[in-house]
C-alpha cells in the first residue's frame, strides 16, 4: 500500500489499481493529490516488483545466454513501465474499462503459456531425455527478443491504470513515467545480479523454479 501526500491510498496489485480512485478522484483536495518524487519512486518499486521476479526466473533459466540479450531484459522492462502509464494517461479513458477488465486474463494467458513450458522444458532435462548438448543449446537460444517484449507487456499491463490515475490529479507526466522506468530498469538490474548469482545452484532445476514464478504471477495477475 502506498499513501500520496496527504493520505490518498493507492492499492497496487495485478489487475487492479486504485479503482475507487479513478472512479472518483474529485473527492480529493488538490493538496492531497500532490505526489512527490519519492512516491513517484516508491510507485515504480511497487510496480516494477512483477518485472523483477520475471527477471530473476529468465536468470535462472538462461545462465548461459548473452550479457547483450540478457542486459535487454531490464531495458525492456523499463521501456514497457514507462509506456504504459503514458499510454493510459494519453487512452485512459478510450481503452481504460477494457484494460481494467482484462488485464488479469491477458498476463495469466501469457506468462501461464511461458511458465508451463519451461516447467515442461526443465522436467525433461530432470529426466534425462533426449541429448543434453543439444537440449542446452536450445535452451541457451530460447531467450529471444520477441519472448522478452511479451514478457515486457504481460509485466506492465496493470501500469496502464497507473496513467489514468496520474492524468486524474494532474502530475506532470514526462518526470513521472520517466521516474518509473528508470526504477523498474534499476531494480532489474539487481534482478538479474541475483539470479545470475543464485541460479546456477539450482542445476536443472532453475527451469521448474523459472516456469513455477511466471505461472504464479500469472495466476496471481487474476485476484
Amino acid at each position: 500500500m502506498l499513501r500520496a501526500a496527504g493520505g490518498v491510498a493507492c492499492t497496487l496489485q495485478s489487475g487492479s489499481f486504485s479503482r475507487t480512485f479513478i472512479a472518483n478522484p474529485g473527492a480529493y483536495s488538490k493538496e492531497q493529490l500532490n505526489m512527490s518524487i519519492v512516491e513517484i519512486v516508491l510507485l515504480g518499486v511497487a510496480l516494477s516488483m512483477d518485472a523483477f521476479a520475471v527477471t530473476i526466473s529468465n536468470a535462472f533459466c538462461y545462465p548461459n545466454a548473452s550479457r547483450a540479450r540478457l542486459l535487454a531484459l531490464p531495458v525492456a522492462f523499463g521501456v514497457f513501465q514507462a509506456g504504459m502509464p503514458l499510454l493510459g494517461y494519453f487512452l485512459g479513458g478510450v481503452v481504460g474499462d477494457f484494460i481494467e477488465t482484462y488485464s488479469g486474463i491477458i498476463t495469466l494467458v501469457i506468462l501461464g503459456f511461458i511458465g508451463g513450458n519451461m516447467i515442461k522444458e526443465g522436467a525433461c532435462a530432470l529426466r534425462g531425455g533426449g541429448d543434453g548438448e543439444e537440449e542446452v543449446s536450445e535452451n541457451d537460444n530460447a531467450l529471444t527478443l520477441k519472448v522478452i517484449l511479451v514478457q515486457a507487456v504481460a509485466t506492465s499491463i496493470d501500469a496502464f491504470a497507473v496513467g489514468v490515475s496520474l492524468r486524474a490529479v494532474s502530475v506532470a507526466v514526462a518526470p513521472a513515467v520517466s521516474i518509473i522506468g528508470v526504477t523498474t530498469l534499476l531494480c532489474c538490474i539487481v534482478a538479474l545480479a541475483i539470479g545470475k548469482r543464485f541460479g546456477h545452484l539450482l542445476g536443472d532445476r532453475a527451469q521448474i523454479v523459472g516456469g513455477v514464478v511466471l505461472v504464479f504471477i500469472g495466476i496471481k495477475a487474476m485476484f
